[in-house]
């Protein structure tokens, strides 16, 4: 069956969907979450490696923690970007304090810091943070 692959963030279940339905909002068939929700959801370590592993759809992960003042400036453009990114790419926030070997794995050595994976790779890594016009530009 053809379709993109989606990994679900609540049960992990991976979903196919047709390239034609991405902006319908598309449910998990295991557990009935949205998959492309257009907002920014936060993952947790397992949930992101199986999703960029996985996924067909670009997945933009934003590389955060809650004591980080650029982090919290940065959080409602994350959002608004993956409001208008809805359809087209996921994105996620992944809390590198809650999720320390996260940091090791993707080898963050500051934030806020963005990774856009596509089909099981790392693209395109951007530290600091930037705007919506920007975070639209690097995720599409």
């Amino acid at each position: 069956m053809a379709g993109k692959k989606l990994t679900c963030f609540d049960c992990g279940q991976v979903n196919r969907v047709a390239e034609d339905r991405l902006g319908d909002g598309p449910k998990c068939a295991t557990c009935g979450a949205k998959l492309m929700s257009g907002k920014a959801q936060e993952v947790d370590f397992a949930t992101l490696q199986k999703a960029a592993r996985n996924d067909d759809v670009p997945l933009v992960v934003d590389f955060w923690a809650p004591w980080c003042g650029p982090c919290k400036m940065m959080g409602p453009e994350f959002s608004k970007a993956a409001s208008s990114l809805a359809g087209k790419a996921r994105l996620v926030k992944l809390n590198t304090d809650a999720h320390q070997k996260a940091g090791q794995t993707y080898q963050i050595k500051g934030i806020p810091t963005m990774i856009r994976f596509e089909k099981g790779r790392e693209v395109k890594r951007q530290a600091g943070a930037v705007r919506m016009n920007d975070i639209l530009a690097f995720s599409g």
